[in-house]
């Protein structure tokens, strides 16, 4: 199967060490702040829930807050396909500008929100908006900065290189968590329920500036430059990549849904599941999720290094096996009682995830054609993180407060794992080094 254009490939200006040295930065800066916005929602739906909803019992209240946290992935695919669209028509530069604009600016809003104590019904209403306007804009930069660095990285590299930007993204919610931790550490409860919750949505600002300055700085693609040069840019990438690269699309949202699914329950939905079920201080809570997103941060660049070498297939198919083996034991040692086992618990989950976060990104570029590679990608991957990611906190809540067993969100990630691995099974090997007939 062949999975990159070899016309764009032959034809594409090769970008000096500089060139692609920024392109990478630029990309992985962006999912940064995306993923900041994103972290600091979960790390502070406890918070949230009593600051934007009635009184009630506290399970109904942290509900609601990761129903609203839920909502923004419904629109998800529309902003996928939207930016994705635009993307694979205008260029991916322009376009992931855009996006970050929008991000930071509905995160901001966030942040200057009055509460329900202050204005009733209509504070969860605007805070449902602006989530859904997170959610839309959010639908391009995982597709878009995956796609800009697949597109300037030699093809022997592409998986260490873009790997950068999935650890951008753990490095979004380490930003997140250590903030909240500071908070925590600093702020009494009645302060962070009365304007502490708002500084790291107020942060978002100065982070989205710095962002857009650095993606206005970069250069287009040398592989859309190329295919835009020889006239082969699709009129129509939406219809293109549904109806000729459909299977792509599919593999990509069975690869993404352990991707999300482990990723929003072990990072977003953990802190609050160590503090509000497991009994744990919100603090030991925060320590432990930025132990973890420090381990995973050092593994992602080495498990991308390895599939440049061994290949996609027998890395990702790695993670999942050993999320098959591991994940119940892990979440019933997190369930003894023990700090020190919760916390070491944690970063075992990190590390079996971060062997899949690693190449999984360049495997799902790889499976499209440039010409239609950043909607194809963003229509795949946001299906699956919408259907997913998003509600994996809500369900996994579910599960614990219906079954009374602690250790069921580790069932839920199996599930997910095994038919990810399935998908990885039936997808040939797209690293360079590894295909049968390299492009």
């Amino acid at each position: 199967m062949t999975t990159t254009d070899p016309t764009a490939d032959s034809a594409a200006r090769k970008p000096s060490p500089g060139m692609l040295r920024k392109a990478t930065i630029g990309a992985t800066i962006g999912s940064v702040v995306e993923w900041f916005d994103v972290a600091v929602y979960g790390y502070l739906a406890a918070v949230l829930g009593v600051v934007f909803f009635p009184t009630g019992n506290s399970t109904t209240q942290l509900l609601s807050s990761f129903a609203v946290f839920g909502v923004a992935f419904v629109v998800r695919p529309l902003g996928g396909v939207f930016f994705g669209t635009l993307g694979d028509r205008i260029g991916r530069q322009r376009t992931l500008a855009w996006v970050i604009i929008l991000v930071s600016v509905a995160t901001l809003g966030i942040g200057l929100l009055p509460t329900y104590a202050a204005i009733g019904l209509a504070a969860p209403i605007m805070l449902v908006f602006l989530r859904l306007l997170q959610g839309f804009s959010a639908g391009g930069e995982m597709g878009g900065a995956s796609v800009f660095v697949t597109e300037f990285a030699p093809a022997k590299r592409r998986g260490y290189l873009v790997s950068w930007v999935e650890m951008g993204c753990i490095l979004g919610f380490l930003l997140g968590s250590s903030v909240v931790l500071l908070l925590n550490v600093t702020l009494t409860e009645e302060q962070m329920h009365g304007w502490g919750w708002r500084i790291p949505f107020l942060i978002a600002g100065p982070l989205g500036v710095v962002g857009l300055y650095i993606r206005s700085k970069l250069e287009e693609t040398p592989e859309f430059v190329a295919l835009r040069e020889r006239g082969g840019v699709s009129k129509r990438p939406l219809r293109e990549s549904i109806t000729q690269h459909w299977p792509a699309i599919l593999r990509t949202a069975g690869f993404a849904l352990f991707q999300n699914v482990a990723l929003y329950v072990i990072l977003t939905f953990m802190p609050t599941f160590q503090s509000e079920t497991l009994g744990y201080s919100s603090v030991l809570a925060s320590v432990s999720s930025v132990l973890s997103m420090i381990v995973i941060c050092a593994l992602i660049p080495l498990t991308g290094a390895l599939s440049d070498r061994w290949g996609r297939r027998p890395v990702l198919g790695a993670s999942c096996v050993l999320t098959i083996v591991a994940a119940y034991p892990l979440f019933l040692l997190m369930d003894q009682g023990s700090p020190t086992m919760a916390v070491l618990a944690h970063i075992g989950l990190g590390i079996v995830l971060a062997i899949f976060l690693g190449p999984t990104l360049i495997a799902m570029n790889e499976l499209f054609t440039t010409k239609v590679r950043y909607g194809g990608f963003s229509l795949g991957y946001n299906i699956s993180v919408s259907a997913f990611g998003g509600t994996a906190p809500f369900v996994v809540v579910l599960l614990v407060d219906q079954t009374g067993n602690n250790a069921a969100p580790g069932l839920y990630i199996i599930a997910a794992a095994i038919i990810t691995l399935l998908v990885v099974f039936r997808t040939e090997e797209t690293a360079p080094r590894k295909q049968k007939n390299e492009v």
